[in-house]
């Protein structure tokens, strides 16, 4: 029982610890320019993705559940992203599971079967992750027009439900208030992300 205990312990710090150095609300984006490959065989960078209203960008991967439990609002986000003026993309920064279920073939697949509308790509050794200090997958950052971080946290409050049935859609709430000038206005702009760890070598 005690080795249970402290098992479920591991994973919960695993799940929502805090990596230091992480991005704040007001901080600038780093790694603007940082080149990316995307599932299509295309090469981004958050300046390449970034529109008139800024960038939404989600660390994600294919197998954790947490990220299996919310992709079904990626395509939605980003077809409500591109209403709105701002871009998206999905980034996939599982470096140690690289040659296995988050490769890019992987990858492709999965960007098929979940029916994803955005670019999806790969950060190579954990580089963006890393200068965002980015911890889980899912992670949400949503930058305006100048890459300041006006919202970063959680997708909505589904997993802070005991029927993991989201109430709140703080994520789609913030880029609504971020395309119409009042970014200033989003309440809460930090919220708790929850997911797996990201796999870093």
């Amino acid at each position: 029982m005690k080795l249970i205990s402290i098992t479920l312990l591991s994973v919960m710090a695993f799940a929502f610890s805090v990596r230091e150095g992480q991005l704040e609300v007001g901080d600038k984006a780093p790694l603007q320019d940082y080149e990316m490959q995307d599932v299509s065989g295309k090469v981004y960078s958050l300046n390449s993705l970034k529109k008139d209203n800024g960038l939404l960008v989600i660390f994600s991967c294919n197998t954790c559940p947490f990220v299996l439990g919310w992709e079904d609002q990626y395509p939605m986000l980003g077809t409500a992203a591109e209403r709105a003026d701002i871009g998206m993309v999905l980034v996939n920064s599982n470096e140690a599971k690289r040659e296995g279920d988050d490769s890019m073939e992987e990858m492709q697949a999965h960007f098929k079967k979940a029916g994803y509308n955005t670019p999806y790509v790969v950060d190579a050794n954990s580089a963006l992750a890393n200068a965002f200090g980015a911890n889980t997958t899912p992670h949400v950052f949503l930058f305006d027009a100048d890459l300041n971080l006006v919202y970063t946290g959680s997708i909505n409050d589904k997993f802070e439900q005991k029927d993991k049935t989201a109430t709140t859609r703080w994520l789609h709430d913030a880029m609504m208030l971020l395309a119409s000038g009042n970014a200033n206005k989003i309440d809460p702009n930090t919220t708790r992300n929850i997911g797996c760890s990201i796999k870093r070598k």
